[in-house]
């Protein structure tokens, strides 16, 4: 959406109109695009459980991804070049990610807080006894699948212009499990989890550049280590530990 809107012809009048102001637009563009899309797929698909929320989720960015790739106003296959760029070096876009990201971490540590976020923790931890106990377990699995994708396709619209191009290969299977990755890699049950994870990944690949092909083998290996030895992720390992050591000092004291 924000490329489109930063490029097309169609929107030349307003990108002359409104300058710097264009962004904020795109950005509630896409807001608006991702809540209307997450309504639409969860309420169908998050009333599925376990393998068969997998082949739809997989299934709905496969149709995505198709669907993208024979729109004209997309690029096609060839994809959206020339994005206008508002700052001259990526340092000046900290303006841009650096308050959504305190958004997101306050958001989200809000949630875990209060009492409208305490349904979504207990649907976490066993969503059949949350059901049970008269959680209404969709209603809240939809409420948190809109949350994610309107703060996906605001992040979306911020990279446009970051990356100066967009096809629809940014889009593909690929970049959600590496999102989910992060996820697991750091642990699900600490707001820092997922961005210690994303800092391991996206970081490691480029500590282990000289190795040229061979790093991709160990990131592989990483993976799969701490999918293994780290169930809970870094995050919980931590923590573990840190409880551990308490338990120690208390009983040495």
């Amino acid at each position: 959406m924000a490329a489109i809107m930063g490029t097309h012809a169609w929107f030349a009048p307003w990108r002359d109109g409104l300058g710097l102001l264009l962004y904020p637009v795109e950005w509630l563009a896409a807001l608006a695009l991702g809540v209307v899309l997450g309504v639409a797929v969860g309420y169908p698909a998050l009333r599925l459980r376990g393998i068969y929320l997998a082949l739809a989720t997989i299934a709905f960015v496969q149709v995505v991804g198709v669907a993208v790739l024979n729109l004209p106003i997309a690029g096609g296959a060839v994809g959206i070049f020339g994005i206008p760029q508002p700052f001259t070096t990526r340092l000046g876009y900290l303006w841009f990610f650096g308050p959504l990201f305190l958004f997101a971490m306050l958001l989200v540590h809000r949630l875990g807080t209060v009492g409208r976020g305490l349904p979504l923790l207990a649907i976490r931890e066993d969503e059949l006894a949350a059901g049970a106990m008269g959680v209404a377990t969709t209603r809240n699995k939809v409420t948190a699948f809109v949350l994610g994708c309107a703060l996906a396709t605001v992040t979306g619209a911020m990279s446009a212009p970051l990356l100066n191009t967009w096809n629809a290969r940014q889009g593909t299977f690929d970049a959600s499990v590496t999102c989910l990755a992060y996820v697991l890699i750091g642990g699900s049950r600490s707001i820092w989890g997922p961005l210690c994870g994303a800092a391991l990944l996206v970081g490691l690949p480029e500590l282990l550049r000289p190795l040229q092909d061979s790093r991709m083998i160990l990131n592989g290996l990483v993976l799969v280590i701490a999918c293994v030895y780290l169930p809970r992720g870094i995050m919980g390992a931590l923590a573990g530990l840190g409880k551990r050591l308490r338990a120690a000092r208390s009983g040495a004291a």
